[in-house]
Order: C-alpha cells, then sequence, then structure tokens
C-alpha cells in the first residue's frame, strides 16, 4: 500500500462526504427539491484533482495529427482500415466521406459520412472494389493473424496486410501507417506485434517514399518530424512502447 496513495485519496473521501452534507442541505431549501426526488451515491475519486481530459497518448496524437493532415490535403477518396471508429474515424467523418475496412461487421448501420466495407485486407483473395489516393491504417496492421479479433491466425498476417493497403492505395497516393514501435521487437501474443524503426524501414522502403515520421514516446508525449535514420531513430527512440505515425507515398504496385 502506498501511503501518499492512501493519504490523497481519504482526503478525497473526506472532501466528498462533506460536499455531499452540503448539498443535502442545499437541496432541502431549494424550491427545486422534488424535481429530482431522490439522490443516490455513486461516489468518484481522483477527478477533482485532475487535469482536464487527457491530451496525450498514442491515440489521441495519431487520429488527431493524421485527420488534421488529411483536412490540409483534402484527398480525392479516402480508405481506412481498422482505425478506431469512434476515435479517427469520427474526426474525419466530421469534415469529409470515408470508407472504413474492417474485419468485424459494423456496430451501427448508416451513420452519415461513413460508409463500411467488411473484408480481410490480409486475405490472398481480397481484391479490393475501389482504391483511393489517400489510405490509412493506425493501430490496426499490428494485431493482424494473431486471431484477437475473429481473424485467421497467421504469423505473417501483418506482411500479407501491409500489401493489402498498398493495393488499396493508387500510385502516387499516401498511406498513413501507425505501429506500436519499441528498440525491442517483440510479439506479446494475442494481443500485438510491437515493431522497431530499422525493421520498419526495412520493410516500408522497397514500396513507398516515407515523407514524415512523427513519434508519440513512452510518457504519451508527441515529436514532430522526426529523422528515422539518425541515431535516436535508428535506436528506436529508446522506446519500450512508444508510437510511430508513418506517412508515406506509394512508389509502385507490384
Amino acid at each position: 500500500m502506498n501511503p501518499r496513495t492512501t493519504a490523497a485519496l481519504l482526503k478525497e473521501y473526506l472532501r466528498v462526504r462533506e460536499d455531499k452534507t452540503t448539498f443535502e442541505s442545499q437541496r432541502a431549501r431549494s424550491e427545486d427539491s422534488t424535481i429530482f426526488p431522490s439522490v443516490h451515491d455513486l461516489r468518484v475519486y481522483r477527478d477533482m484533482n485532475g487535469a482536464a481530459g487527457v491530451m496525450r497518448g498514442h491515440y489521441f496524437h495519431q487520429d488527431l495529427l493524421v485527420a488534421q493532415d488529411i483536412f490540409r490535403r483534402n484527398p480525392r477518396n479516402h480508405i481506412d482500415v481498422g482505425s478506431r471508429i469512434d476515435g479517427f474515424v469520427a474526426h474525419v467523418a466530421s469534415f469529409r466521406e470515408i470508407t472504413v475496412f474492417d474485419i468485424r461487421p459494423p456496430s451501427a448501420p448508416n451513420v452519415p459520412g461513413i460508409s463500411f466495407e467488411q473484408a480481410d485486407v490480409s486475405s490472398p483473395d481480397f481484391a479490393p472494389r475501389q482504391t483511393a489516393d489517400s489510405v490509412s491504417c493506425l493501430h490496426a496492421l499490428e494485431h493482424f493473424g494473431l486471431g484477437r479479433y475473429g481473424d485467421p491466425i497467421d504469423f505473417d498476417g501483418w506482411r500479407k496486410g501491409l500489401l493489402g493497403l498498398r493495393r488499396l492505395t493508387e500510385p502516387g497516393g499516401i498511406l498513413y501507417l501507425s505501429l506500436p514501435t519499441s528498440k525491442q521487437q517483440r510479439i506479446e501474443f494475442n494481443a500485438q506485434r510491437v515493431f522497431s524503426i530499422p525493421f520498419t524501414l526495412s520493410v516500408l522502403e522497397p514500396h513507398f517514399r516515407v515523407e514524415r515520421l512523427d513519434f508519440v514516446d513512452d510518457s504519451g508525449n508527441l515529436h514532430i518530424d522526426q529523422d528515422p535514420y539518425d541515431r535516436l531513430g535508428q535506436a528506436s527512440f529508446d522506446a519500450h512502447y512508444g508510437c510511430a505515425i508513418w506517412t508515406m507515398r506509394v512508389l509502385t504496385l507490384q
């Protein structure tokens, strides 16, 4: 038991108890006392001393950063594969149409601004009916082939998924790809794979030109426009579990 944490929680407990007494006293004197006929306890602690929301971490930074870039570039068509629906996809759908590919069925039909296609882009049978000059796959490729989302087990699923993303992206188009990144490359079954910067570059360079790399460090802070080829980049920014956000242009299709 941490004495400092215990003392802070006790202080907040006493504060909430005092607030409840004050609230009930005010309720008894209020003309609106019968509007809410009952008051149930659902006591929440730690919020009173916290910051105003969270503006850090992998998803906060990647979702906002990539959505802003899509807004700036204004591509003809944008397709997303597997990114967070209630984060990145919602960001983009607030200002333009977006098509979403996912191996799972949609949770709700007919959401304005979002069209959905259930598909496994890592399947050898995947033949997209449409391509786009702008494609995104944020914090998703690392899961392909691990079965976490009901997909078939495939050790090379991430490689096949990357080929599927390349097929979706028109020649000269932009692909946004984010991956969990560490100096210690590993598989955390069945959650995810974690990639190093040098390995990721070796896989991307034959097919893409890296235009930009942004990086979220272990503390959840964003570092804009980093050099993946310098000493720190080649050491994967000394991260244990960071997030690399790659902006790339498709070179060729084979």
